[in-house]
């Protein structure tokens, strides 16, 4: 079997599991509870906090546990509009977001918020010279993701901040679900960055834990109110296993990152090399964009056809986005991209992580070839 769909999700790291299962079996109490036990819970909580703080080179009060990246993306966009209400309602963002942002942006509408979204170029890449002109006396949030899941476009945090700097009012939300182990990502205190959203199971953690960090003297207002957990700011019995293997995992993914990013990259490259000899296959993604990410359509196939041909053959992709795929929704971001309809219908996306290997990369392209003639001949 190869597993080519890790933008979607990865397997969980043997040592991580290992993690899991051993919290679960040994600190089960509730980190809330004033007994030993709930002490050693809130402790090892405590140290998992640390550790993705140490990792991201921010400070322990600036990390937040979540369910991952919905929720954080969520309490982003949403905690800042109820925060900032008094000051705004204009809120920055792009025509590529994922749903997480887009939906809750579009929701926000519904309550009277103004919203300017930034169109993308064709490489999926947003202007600076947009951002400057969009920003307003009432922008209270610019929120722009740092990886695209569907086509692995990369935008220009940096640039972003540096005009932000101007604005100190503003918040600046990074949705980073796609960028952390992917791309080099900076955060600390010369970054502009207010909030950056993460989810562990996009970088071999589990699902249903994720992170969100919030820079210090940043306010948002919080969107689960009861028992006072996360400093008042997200109530809700912590996953002590979940964010003790998410600490784990995250130290693991970010070891040798450099190394990892560049193996992707050279078997990505070399699939998009391949992939362009072939006359009917079109590629979305650039050798510019995330070395994880693969975005290709074979003109005339349905994106969900090749799909399933891949997976009769045990070769598991995805069409575009996993969370937008089983809802039938044309890709968003290709839209957004200019492409026409015709073509996007037929996109399918191929997402590594850093498990993957060239051999894997050949067979894909072996299988592809005998598709590719089995198709032709049935158009033929």
């Amino acid at each position: 079997m190869i597993y080519f769909d890790n933008s979607a999700t990865t397997y969980v790291n043997e040592e991580v599991m290992q993690t899991i299962i051993e919290v679960t079996k040994s600190i089960n109490a509730n980190p809330s509870s004033i007994h030993e036990l709930g002490n050693r819970a809130a402790s090892l909580m405590h140290q998992s906090r640390m550790q993705i703080a140490s990792l991201l080179n921010v400070t322990p009060e600036e990390i937040y546990f979540t369910s991952g990246g919905t929720e954080g993306d969520n309490w982003a966009v949403k905690g800042t509009a109820i925060e900032k209400k008094a000051y705004g309602n204009h809120i920055i963002t792009t025509t590529i977001e994922h749903p997480a942002v887009n939906e809750s942006i579009r929701q926000l509408e519904q309550f009277g918020f103004d919203v300017t979204y930034l169109p993308v170029d064709k490489n999926g890449v947003i202007s600076i010279d947009d951002l400057k002109k969009a920003i307003r006396k009432d922008t209270i949030l610019v929120s722009v993701m740092a990886v695209n899941n569907e086509v692995g476009s990369i935008q220009p945090i940096n640039e972003v901040g540096e005009v932000l700097k101007e604005y100190p009012s503003i918040h600046f939300h990074v949705d980073a679900v796609q960028a952390i182990g992917k791309v080099p990502f900076l955060l600390g205190s010369n970054s502009r960055i207010d909030i950056a959203v993460f989810s562990s199971h996009k970088f071999h953690g589990p699902k249903g834990t994720g992170f969100i960090y919030l820079k210090k003297g940043r306010k948002i207002a919080p969107l689960l109110n009861g028992g006072g957990q996360e400093n008042r700011m997200r109530s809700g019995t912590e996953n002590v296993a979940g964010i003790a293997a998410t600490g784990k995992a995250l130290r693991l993914v970010l070891t040798d990152a450099i190394s990892k990013q560049e193996k992707q990259k050279n078997i990505r490259d070399y699939l998009i090399s391949e992939l362009s000899g072939y006359k009917k296959v079109v590629i979305f993604s650039t050798e510019a964009g995330a070395p994880h990410i693969l975005c290709f359509a074979l003109k005339g196939i349905r994106g969900e056809v090749l799909l399933h041909a891949f997976e009769s053959e045990s070769i598991y992709i995805s069409t575009t986005s996993a969370c937008s795929s089983k809802n039938k929704r044309n890709s968003t971001t290709l839209s957004a991209m200019h492409v026409p309809d015709s073509i996007a219908v037929d996109a399918v996306r191929v997402s590594l992580s850093d498990t993957n290997t060239m051999q894997e990369a050949k067979q894909f392209l072996s299988i592809f070839k005998i598709l590719y003639k089995k198709f032709q001949s049935i158009h033929a």
